[in-house]
């Protein structure tokens, strides 16, 4: 079990990222180890990402909804605290559709995965 993400620009994939799920990481809910995903990259791809407008691809539709709760668990509050650094656009996009993802989970068993759309890389 595992984390990951592929950061794209313009339909192309431009680096993969992903490393195993930490032993108290395996306890995690589906919803904090997809939400965990989205950390995850964007640390690994922070210094491309900082500062400019991106979108960021799910499979997991609850994401989107994790913004509005009222009673989040501490590790959810610190990330989201960290997310709000990011000036991005959170989007559903289905498994079935999803095939880079659906790859990168049939190789480790199950990965929380995410797309990172760069819009406005500086060439």
């Amino acid at each position: 079990m595992g984390l990951g993400g592929v950061f794209m620009q313009k339909g192309q994939v431009v680096a993969y990222a992903s490393r195993q799920l930490k032993i108290h990481e395996r306890n995690y809910p589906t919803h904090d180890l997809e939400l965990a995903a989205v950390v995850f990259a964007l640390k690994v791809w922070r210094h491309y990402l900082y500062g400019s407008r991106f979108e960021v691809f799910s499979d997991h539709k609850s994401l989107k909804y994790l913004f509005d709760q009222k009673e989040l668990n501490m590790r959810q509050r610190i990330w989201l605290e960290f997310l709000k650094d990011y000036d991005f656009g959170l989007s559903y996009h289905p498994v079935k559709a999803n095939v880079v993802a659906d790859v990168l989970s049939r190789k480790s068993l199950h990965m929380s995965s995410l797309m990172v759309k760069e819009l406005e890389l500086i060439e």
